[in-house]
């Protein structure tokens, strides 16, 4: 027993709460060198004592972890232990901490960009507009395709029409000539007959 509690890794240090929002806030801490980490765990509770969660995380090395479903304006009490091949740590110190109001804006500044939970909104934000840029370029094509259907529809429609009247044209100028022929044939016949007078007595 005291061998394997010599062996347990020392608490963690430095533990503090940034990046503060009414429903998420997130947790950093450091670990001494010199011992093997193989994870953490958190122990989150509302002042009230209402309310008792535990987080815990192994097979990482990181040193942070974001809280989430909160309430807006509630005092918050954690600590965090890491973990070991040999066993956890003892806690941390208590750190408090107040999560804000939903109407309340966190000041804006280029460490935001290190804040998990903006990366998780803006990884969100560009893949709903790469998907909706992958919608509108599928749409266009297909109305491209569609306008060329159309397109080559209307010429072979076209086409038709003009191939039709060009038949129908020859047949009624050769209507016209065998009528004009007819005619003539008739009245050289009506020439070519000899007349007959009948004489009564």
């Amino acid at each position: 027993m005291f061998l394997v509690g010599a062996n347990r890794p020392p608490a963690p240090v430095n533990v503090s709460v940034m990046y503060l929002r009414a429903d998420s806030a997130t947790v950093s801490w450091e670990v001494p060198e010199g011992d093997i980490i193989i994870g953490f765990s958190i122990s989150q509770q509302r002042m009230d004592g209402k309310m008792q969660r535990f987080i815990r995380e192994v097979n990482t090395t990181s040193r942070s972890c974001v809280l989430w479903d909160l309430e807006e304006e509630m005092d918050y009490i954690i600590q965090v232990q890491s973990i070991g091949l040999y066993g956890e740590s003892q806690a941390s110190k208590r750190v408090h901490f107040r999560t804000l109001k939903k109407t309340d804006r966190f000041p804006s500044n280029s460490s935001n960009q290190d804040d998990p939970t903006v990366q998780g909104l803006d990884k969100a934000r560009q893949l709903q507009t790469g998907e909706m840029i992958i919608i509108v370029v599928v749409l266009l094509m297909w109305a491209a395709v569609i306008a060329l259907f159309c397109r080559q529809y209307d010429i072979i429609k076209d086409n038709d029409s003009s191939n039709s009247k060009e038949k129908a044209k020859p047949s009624s100028e050769r209507s016209t000539p065998e009528h004009h022929n007819g005619g003539l044939l008739r009245s050289k016949f009506h020439q070519s007959v000899p007349s007959i007078n009948i004489i009564e007595v």
